[in-house]
């Protein structure tokens, strides 16, 4: 599965790279909850200047990845089971909105990557994926068909949303029994937008968002 650095257009900015690198680093835990930001010692790692590290950590305090304190510096945000609920209660609305478009607008391109998305799919061993794998799946599969929408507001808002979402996954992911088969419920919301069927997209996305808040609680 593609890194984020690896699906950056080559005409991005600096800035830019710096936010999806340092944004990627959080979500999957690299930059463990709590944990200090050091400007320096990414902009070090990323190969980029502190300038544009800094422009990167204040986009994502806005996306609540990160927090800054005064004479404290910044932090990676903590990772917070009672933020769930408030996760929860969004995404139950905005994902089958997303799915229900994406049945009804996607574009020939949209299709096709999802077409490809399923073949992978159907060969896939999530049993034997390495944690970070498995998650870098599931973020594809949520962005392709937030893009397919067509809508690149609500594309930009359901992304914010599931960045953090997966990040409570990555948490709980080693003690989930089954998540295999939450990854595989992929499977049939891709085949539903594929065949353009926006009334099951929407209902297969729904229990989508409903299965994964109640596997979460369960491990509370």
């Amino acid at each position: 599965m593609m890194t984020a650095s690896e699906e950056q257009p080559a005409t991005l900015s600096m800035a830019e790279k710096a936010y999806l690198a340092i944004r990627d680093r959080l979500i999957m835990l690299d930059i463990p909850p709590m944990t200090a930001i050091d400007d320096a010692a990414l902009a070090r790692s990323l190969e980029i200047g502190r300038t544009p590290v800094r422009e990167a950590l204040k986009r994502l305090e806005i996306d609540r990845l990160v927090v800054s304190y005064p004479r404290r510096g910044t932090f990676a945000t903590s990772v917070d089971i009672t933020d769930l609920a408030y996760i929860s209660d969004l995404r139950v609305h905005l994902e089958p909105l997303a799915a229900r478009r994406a049945a009804e607008v996607a574009t020939e391109a949209d299709l096709e990557e999802i077409d490809s998305l399923l073949d992978r799919l159907d060969g896939a061993d999530f049993r034997s994926m390495e944690r970070d794998e498995i998650m870098r799946w599931d973020l594809h599969v949520h962005r392709t068909i937030y893009h397919a929408t067509g809508n690149p507001h609500l594309e930009d808002t359901l992304i914010r949303y599931d960045n953090l979402a997966t990040r409570i996954f990555c948490v709980f992911l080693d003690r989930m029994q089954d998540f295999d088969s939450h990854v595989m419920e992929h499977s049939a919301l891709l085949r539903a937008i594929g065949s353009q069927k926006p009334d099951k997209a929407e209902q297969l996305a729904r229990e989508h968002v409903l299965n994964f808040d109640k596997a979460m609680r369960s491990l509370v």
